[in-house]
C-alpha cells in the first residue's frame, strides 16, 4: 500500500496523511494517532527515496570503519557493541545505522567526499582518527554533522568522544614502576594513529616522573593485534638489556605476547610483566590472568548517538558547544602484572 491508497483507505487527502506520519504540529492529535495506527495495521512502509527528494534527509546515520586500523576486521567484537549501544541510540529518534566499510589502502578523505556527494547518510561517525586527520576539515567546511570517536591533532571545535588513554597509561605505569621495572616496553598503535602520539607522550611522562630514561628501542608501533604483540615480544625480548615488563595498548596483542614469551621460556607475571589495554573476550581465557581495563561499549555508543542527535537538523540542543569527553576505562587488576622486581623477579605471592 502506497500513501495514496493509505489515504483513500482513511479519506484524507494525501497531504494530511503525509504531515501526521512526519509529526508535524498542524495535524490534530486524533487525526495523528489515527493514521499511525491505520500505517501499522495495513503495513504501510514510507517510500524513503520520496521522502529523502521532499526532505533533504535520509533518516540514516553513516559509521566510518577503516580495514587498516579498526579491530572489527580482526573479529574483536569492540565494535559491535559499540554499535548496538549506537543503533540504540539513534532509534529513539527514528533514525537508523549503517556501516560504511572503507577499502584497505583507500584514502579517507575520497572514500568520504564520496558518500557526502551521494548524500548516503545525514551525519557520520568517524573511527580511527589519524593525528592529522583531513576528514575533520572537510566535514567541518560543508557543515555536515559528525562526532569523532577519538582525537586528533586540528585545531577547530568539533564533537569528540575518547577514551582515556592518559589515565590507562598513567596507571599502567604506576603500577610498573611501583613494582621497580626500570626497562617497559610499549606496543602502541601506528604513528599515523592519533592516540599513539597520547600513549607514547604520556609512556615518557611517566618515566621521567619515576626518575627512569626513556630508550626509544623499547617502544614499537604496529597493528598491535595478536600477531604484532607476538612479533613484537620477541623483538623486545632480544634486546641486550631486555624489559621486564610490557605494556601492550592493543585489543589482540597480549595473547601473541604471551604465546612469544612462553616460547622463549618465559612465563608472563613471573618472569614479565604484562598489562594490556583492553578486557576483551579474546584476551579472558589468558592465563595469568591479564591485569588490563574495562568500558562500556554500550554507554559509550549511547554517548555517540546522542553527541551527533543534537547536531542535526530539527534538533533544539544544536546551539550548546560540541561535545568533547575522555571515557573513563577502569583498571582490572589480574594476576599478568606481578613480577615484582623490587623481588628478583618473583611475584608477591611466591617471594
Amino acid at each position: 500500500m502506497d500513501i495514496r491508497e493509505l489515504a483513500s483507505h482513511l479519506g484524507l487527502s494525501i497531504g494530511t496523511v503525509s504531515r501526521a506520519l512526519n509529526d508535524r504540529k498542524d495535524v490534530s492529535p486524533a487525526t495523528r494517532t489515527r493514521v499511525v495506527e491505520a500505517a501499522r495495521e495495513v503495513g504501510y512502509i514510507p517510500n524513503q527515496s520520496g521522502r529523502t527528494l521532499r526532505s533533504g534527509r535520509t533518516g540514516t546515520v553513516g559509521f566510518m570503519l577503516t580495514l587498516e586500523h579498526d579491530s572489527a576486521i580482526h573479529g574483536d567484537p569492540f565494535f559491535m557493541a559499540l554499535l548496538e549501544g549506537l543503533q540504540d541510540g539513534l532509534g529513539e529518534h527514528d533514525l537508523d545505522l549503517v556501516v560504511l566499510l572503507a577499502r584497505k589502502g583507500e584514502d579517507g578523505l575520497t572514500f568520504l567526499r564520496r558518500h557526502v556527494s551521494r548524500r548516503t547518510v545525514d551525519g557520520w561517525v568517524l573511527s580511527g582518527t589519524q593525528h592529522d586527520d583531513p576528514r575533520i576539515a572537510f566535514l567541518l567546511d560543508h557543515n555536515i554533522p559528525f562526532v569523532a570517536l577519538g582525537r586528533t591533532d586540528t585545531p577547530r571545535d568539533y564533537a569528540w568522544i575518547d577514551l582515556d588513554f592518559e589515565g590507562v597509561v598513567d596507571e599502567a605505569m604506576a603500577l610498573l614502576t611501583g613494582a621497580g621495572h626500570r626497562r617497559i616496553g610499549l606496543v602502541a598503535p601506528p604513528a599515523t594513529i592519533n592516540n599513539s602520539h597520547i600513549v607514547v607522550q604520556r609512556y615518557r611522562d611517566a618515566l621521567a616522573q619515576a626518575g627512569i630514561g626513556y630508550d626509544p628501542a623499547l617502544v614499537h608501533h604496529g597493528e598491535t593485534d595478536e600477531s604484532d604483540g607476538e612479533a613484537t615480544a620477541r623483538e623486545l625480548m632480544a634486546l641486550a638489556d631486555r624489559p621486564t615488563a610490557l605494556l601492550l595498548m592493543g585489543e589482540t596483542a597480549p595473547v601473541g605476547a604471551y604465546r612469544a614469551l612462553r616460547r622463549l621460556g618465559l612465563e608472563p607475571g613471573r618472569d614479565v610483566a604484562v598489562i594490556g589495554l583492553r578486557d576483551n573476550p579474546a584476551c579472558r581465557a589468558l592465563s595469568p590472568d591479564l591485569t588490563c581495563f574495562s568500558l562500556e561499549l554500550g554507554d559509550l555508543g549511547l554517548a555517540l548517538a546522542k553527541a551527533l542527535v543534537a547536531m542535526l537538523p530539527g534538533d533544539r540542543r544544536g546551539a550548546e558547544p560540541p561535545v568533547r569527553m575522555l571515557w573513563h576505562m577502569a583498571l582490572r587488576q589480574g594476576e599478568s602484572h606481578r613480577a615484582d622486581r623490587a623481588k628478583g623477579g618473583m611475584t608477591t605471592e611466591t617471594a
